[in-house]
């Protein structure tokens, strides 16, 4: 059982269709220069589709697999005419994220347990990871629960900084003892605290370094370790947090990450400011790993629970190609 309210509201429609309207746009006015002139879709229509979609940053194993249905559609049906493409596109990437290991959210929601729920989150400098950090504390607090920020990316001085502006803002405590302090007692004390204090979520920041993977790995498992001996099963969720709007990167950046730890769910940022929207399809069905939330805007509450069929709409919004 979870604790939970209604998520899609029609505001938060609006910030989703806004937040990919560059996506939306760029994708469609490409394709349809590409189909210009043309009533049926044939093989050179298809070659430019594929084309399209790597380049929106679909990835190359996605695009193929959406392809390859259309293509079977199109055998199939015999005649399939260009203005019917944009529905035929719609139900196969919809029908793509449907096979990933996504279900349609409704809400922020931890799971009902004696003890914090801890999420410990992972990604490189620079992708969003305190402002989600930040949001995602807003977001819970707003559900009437007790939040608690541990600030165990040690490495940088501004990630710690920046984690207590958001904590200030939020209005939510946090346990940090600066640069340079072991990262594992941090998270420790944050543990403790949390226990001492009835808290209900703990999310804990903590460094990405990928040029050193192996050291990543073994501070994440130390960090994992001394949670354990606090709350049993402790981290509950290692989340990945990703930045939407470098595209390809973010999964290559996923595929680090996921060998050097394991992650159990992701967050995709900034791609409000990005025509790269096509990357979260190419994550959830490449890594097969939950897809929770998507950042559509700077604003505190523009952190969205994932719902791939609202995305899905409002990906392909409007775009009729005629």
């Amino acid at each position: 059982m979870s604790r939970w309210k209604k998520f899609f509201s029609k505001e938060k429609k609006e910030d989703l269709d806004q937040g990919l309207e560059k996506s939306n746009k760029s994708f469609f006015s490409k394709l349809k220069s590409s189909i210009a002139g043309k009533t049926t879709v044939d093989d050179e229509v298809l070659d430019d589709l594929e084309e399209i979609l790597v380049s929106s940053d679909v990835s190359v194993e996605s695009t193929l697999k959406i392809i390859k249905k259309i293509e079977a559609r199109v055998a199939e049906e015999k005649y399939v005419g260009t203005n019917e493409l944009h529905n035929i596109l719609k139900e196969e990437v919809k029908t793509l994220l449907d096979e990933s290991n996504n279900d349609d959210a409704v809400a922020f929601t931890i799971p009902q347990q004696e003890g914090p729920y801890v999420i410990m989150v992972v990604g490189v400098n620079g992708v969003g990871k305190t402002t989600t950090i930040g949001k995602l504390a807003h977001q819970f607090k707003q559900q009437g629960l007790k939040v608690m920020l541990g600030a165990s990316d040690t490495f940088r001085a501004a990630a710690v900084e920046q984690l207590k502006i958001w904590a200030k803002r939020v209005d939510v405590p946090i346990v940090e003892q600066g640069m340079d302090a072991d990262p594992a007692s941090v998270a420790y004390d944050t543990l403790e605290s949390a226990k001492a204090q009835g808290i209900d979520v703990v999310i804990i920041d903590t460094a990405g370094r990928l040029h050193n993977k192996i050291n990543l790995m073994n501070e994440l498992t130390k960090i994992k370790r001394v949670m354990h001996k606090v709350i049993p099963n402790a981290p509950h969720e290692v989340m990945l947090v990703l930045d939407g709007s470098t595209g390809q990167n973010a999964i290559e950046q996923a595929k680090q990450f996921t060998k050097a730890t394991e992650v159990t769910s992701m967050a995709l940022t900034k791609l409000d400011g990005t025509a790269k929207g096509g990357v979260v399809i190419g994550i959830c069905d490449q890594f097969k790993i939950p897809v929770k939330y998507i950042g559509v805007g700077e604003g505190i509450d523009h952190l969205q629970v994932f719902n791939k069929t609202e995305f899905v709409d409002s990906l392909f919004k409007g775009s009729v190609l005629e």
